[in-house]
């Protein structure tokens, strides 16, 4: 890894911190059961991983799931039942990336994610700041807008050649080992990260920052 140039981060379980028990318990308030079975830690089934591929609004994704819960139950309290799956972004991850990019790196987010937490919890969570995710990376793929979800190694030749990427200089840090043997199916290097030790992110990018790209 000593020639990287390129971090691609997944958001869920490497830059923000998640929390699957309280999403399923928030559904079940909502007299929802399914949510145990449907939301995944690393991949969703019906009606959710169509939310994460792009093929339903987040109108239709209400729609679809209303009957599913007590009736009179809102978009917003449907909302607010999903987000929690999402508890926060560490201050000290955010510095990281910042010091990241100081060292020349340049840095991208892939991520298996959907319009009703992209644009509401993930926006709010990186605005705390006083910044945008924008202003974070140097390029932002998600699976909503591009119709698939990892680990489709596809997904990942999407981000290497939409911004002029060698794979052999770039690394995926990823929660989940399938998504990682996505990356490495396309040519790119790959670390599962779980936040705890040695492959915690601040670990795994402490070991990158000690190898910065030559300028």
């Amino acid at each position: 890894m000593n020639d990287i140039k390129n971090i691609i981060f997944d958001l869920g379980g490497v830059v923000i911190d998640l929390d699957r028990l309280s999403a399923v318990a928030a559904y079940r308030e909502l007299g929802y059961t399914g949510a145990a079975e449907a939301l995944g830690e690393y991949g969703q089934k019906w009606p959710f991983l169509p939310l994460e591929e792009g093929k339903f609004t987040a109108a239709e994704f209400f729609d679809t799931l209303r009957p599913m819960c007590r009736p009179g139950i809102s978009d917003i309290q449907m909302q607010d039942a999903f987000e929690a799956f999402l508890t926060g972004i560490p201050v000290e991850r955010l510095h990281r990336i910042e010091e990241l990019r100081r060292a020349g790196f340049r840095l991208y987010v892939l991520s298996n994610t959907n319009a009703v937490m992209y644009h509401g919890w993930i926006a709010r969570e990186f605005r705390k700041a006083g910044r945008s995710i924008n202003d974070y990376f140097d390029g932002i793929v998600t699976s909503f807008e591009e119709g698939m979800c990892k680990p489709e190694p596809e997904l990942f030749r999407i981000v290497t050649r939409r911004y002029g990427l060698e794979p052999g200089n770039t690394i995926m840090l990823d929660d989940s080992e399938a998504n990682c043997g996505g990356a490495r199916a396309a040519g790119l290097h790959a670390v599962r990260i779980d936040n705890q030790g040695a492959d915690s992110m601040l670990s795994v990018t402490s070991f990158l920052l000690e190898n910065p790209p030559l300028r």
